[in-house]
């Protein structure tokens, strides 16, 4: 990685990695630059250009080559590095297409100055990202978390788990504007959700006796389309994603029905369909485990609770020690699934091990005891379908 190349005098700075360095700002408005070469001393260049101009920064990227090679005779790769954020992940995939080395960075690691009163500028936070990157390439540890960007086919695996948790919060927000309404005339008993409701609108009477007033119907009739329109796209999307998952599933081996019984290493696993045999377990709480957590790799267990945000974050100084409580860093919607997960595995888990060490905790504390619970019951499920390991005490669904 090191290589040796003419340098103009002492520098503050080491470029002896053998590339020119650039940090992307990406914004809706402009893409701003700044580039670090060879043979260029420690000055940093700066360079904008329009928003979304990949003919531009890739002529950029050509006349920094240029100039590097008239300046030291060699020619140079370039190293690339920018914030994860609203882009997502396709100018990642444009530069390693074309064969540039591309890092994505989590901005939040990136450490910062703790001055209350902080200048910040585009300039500032290009160099920031160049010393990251310098930095990270030099090896050394913790001075930044660089993102594993998923493949299109991988971040496409998780439109149908999102979409139908957007389409579910649309849902509920019509039916309590639906209730709102009706509440405010003395009507606490309608249920929007059930088959009727178009019906039992029509016989509602106000608290005080009188038919609903006309433009009030009428808005609550508009709310009603908008609701049923709602429902029926959650069926197609509940009804796609029921589908991917028996598609996944269809030629998995059978993962075992008692707790003894471990899957062998030596036996293809099917992640989905292992997830879908222990009881507590559902399709949608399948789907979500394993397109937003389960499907990506980790090296260990830390790993795995951090990804999902259930890492505590200790704060220690001499005497003082104390839990600052979760990092909630990682991925709220696993977060939020993983905690509802363990509620539902102390009810149809109650002689697994995890169960039985929650319980032995008592009442006292019992919210912080759950998050404890989601956190080993994520990584247990992490061995499980990565290495075969049954949860000790697990009850298995019955074979169908």
């Amino acid at each position: 990685m090191l290589h040796d190349h003419p340098s103009v005098g002492p520098t503050a700075i080491r470029t002896q990695f053998g590339a020119i360095f650039v940090s992307l700002e990406l914004s809706r408005s402009k893409w701003v630059l700044t580039s670090l070469s060879p043979g260029n001393g420690e000055k940093m260049s700066q360079y904008s250009l329009a928003a979304g101009d990949v003919g531009g920064l890739l002529a950029r990227f050509a006349d920094l080559k240029r100039k590097a090679k008239e300046r030291t005779g060699s020619d140079y790769p370039i190293m690339t590095i920018h914030e994860a954020g609203l882009d997502g992940f396709w100018v990642h995939r444009v530069l390693q297409d074309e064969g540039i080395e591309s890092h994505v960075v989590d901005a939040a690691s990136i450490a910062t100055s703790r001055r209350r009163r902080r200048a910040k500028t585009d300039k500032i936070d290009g160099e920031a990202l160049l010393r990251a990157l310098l930095a990270f390439k030099r090896g050394e540890p913790r001075v930044c978390a660089m993102v594993v960007a998923p493949s299109p086919e991988e971040e496409d695996r998780r439109r149908l788990c999102r979409e139908r948790q957007t389409l579910l919060d649309e849902r509920i927000v019509h039916t309590n504007r639906i209730k709102g309404l009706l509440f405010a005339q003395g009507i606490s008993d309608y249920a929007p959700l059930r088959r009727d409701r178009r019906k039992r609108l029509e016989g509602l009477r106000t608290g005080d006796g009188r038919p609903l007033p006309v433009h009030l119907k009428t808005q609550i009739s508009r709310e009603l389309d908008r609701l049923e329109l709602l429902i029926d796209q959650i069926r197609s999307v509940e009804a796609e994603q029921e589908a991917v998952l028996a598609a996944e599933s269809k030629a998995a081996p059978e993962a075992g029905s008692g707790p003894e019984k471990a899957v062998s290493e030596a036996e293809p696993r099917n992640a989905v369909a292992m997830l879908l045999t222990v009881k507590g377990i559902g399709d949608h709480s399948a789907a979500i485990l394993w397109s937003e957590g389960l499907s990506r790799q980790f090296s260990n267990r830390r790993q795995v609770a951090a990804y999902a945000g259930l890492a505590a974050t200790p704060w220690r100084s001499g005497a003082v020690m104390h839990e600052q409580g979760l990092s909630k860093a990682g991925n709220p919607r696993l977060r939020t699934l993983m905690v509802q997960l363990a509620w539902l595995w102390l009810r149809h888990q109650p002689e697994s091990a995890l169960a039985r060490w929650f319980n032995a905790r008592g009442e006292r504390g019992r919210k912080g005891s759950i998050v404890a619970l989601a956190r080993k019951l994520l990584i247990a499920l992490w061995k499980y379908v990565t290495q075969g390991v049954v949860i000790e005490g697990a009850a298995m669904k019955a074979a169908t």
